[in-house]
């Protein structure tokens, strides 16, 4: 499988290239004022919205009919994303929820902010591409049967820890000597993990224009697609092909792939290696010990 990390700008390489994409995740600086080595992240909001608008309407044109994008903002710029989308000729079909499992941000005059938007929008009318993933949450409180076969996954996604919450995150972000995160938006590899599944295939080709410190890359990687990332800053690169030489423990998905095992057609959109089998198969031999060992 290809797995490209490229130094550029990403609209001058979408201008050049002549790659087309099946699946882009458009995940870039939020605009927030941030520290970015090799960004400016306080542009005039026009002019970073014109350049997203680009951004989103050069990417259409290197997607395959059908492909899909997965834009990830902040709550308070949903109007803007849905415009810039829409405005570059993506068809929406979703607009996810993505709930925070930290505490939500107080505000003096109002609600607290809880969540992060990510709009799911296709070349064309209909995905080219879309696999109903199930999953098995934890009953609430006020629930009493367990669900025989799960549930489909919903446009709210509370199941999934962010990774800007301090140590609270656990070892998976990236981060420098002195404790800091290396990168100030990293994601968690379960989103990309559910992304890449829902609206890809085994073989096809995965592309972040921002591609940060290459989550989408190394789970594109695990998931047998086929990835290209961009990326300008010279130690989110170090980092990306550190990652991508030798999978992180943290980074590795595998243990993931039970929450989704209600899924119809599994194994055909995550083929399982051997090694996965044998963690698994020792697992199951060591939980049957455990029940054993507890019966009087």
């Amino acid at each position: 499988m290809k797995c490209q990390i490229i130094d550029y700008d990403c609209e001058k390489f979408l201008g050049k290239t002549s790659e087309i994409f099946d699946l882009t995740f458009l995940d870039p600086p939020f605009n927030q004022n941030k520290e970015y080595g090799s960004h400016n992240d306080d542009m005039q909001p026009e002019q970073y919205w014109n350049w997203m608008k680009r951004v989103c309407k050069l990417t259409l044109e290197h997607t395959s009919e059908g492909g899909a994008i997965y834009f990830m903002q902040r709550e308070k710029n949903t109007e803007f994303v849905l415009e810039s989308l829409r405005s570059s000729g993506w068809t929406l079909q979703s607009l996810i929820i993505w709930k925070k499992k930290a505490s939500a941000i107080p505000a003096e005059r109002r609600f607290g902010k809880h969540y992060q938007i990510i709009a799911f929008a296709t070349k064309g009318k209909e995905p080219r591409v879309f696999n109903k993933l199930r999953i098995n949450p934890p009953l609430l409180v006020t629930e009493k049967h367990s669900r025989p076969t799960g549930m489909y996954v919903t446009d709210v996604w509370d199941d999934i820890r962010e990774l800007t919450s301090g140590y609270f995150a656990g070892d998976e972000p990236i981060r420098l000597p002195t404790g800091d995160r290396a990168h100030k938006q990293q994601s968690p590899v379960q989103l990309l993990a559910r992304i890449i599944l829902s609206s890809t295939n085994v073989g096809d080709i995965v592309f972040d224009p921002f591609a940060g410190t290459g989550t989408t890359l190394v789970v594109a990687k695990q998931l047998y697609r086929n990835s290209l990332g961009i990326e300008i800053d010279p130690l989110n690169m170090e980092i990306i092909r550190i990652r991508l030489s030798k999978i992180r423990d943290v980074d590795e998905l595998s243990k993931f792939r039970e929450d989704y095992g209600f899924t119809a057609e599994l194994n055909t959109i995550w083929p399982f290696d051997d090694e996965y089998q044998i963690r698994k198969d020792k697992l199951l031999r060591l939980m049957k010990r455990a029940r054993r060992a507890s019966i009087p």
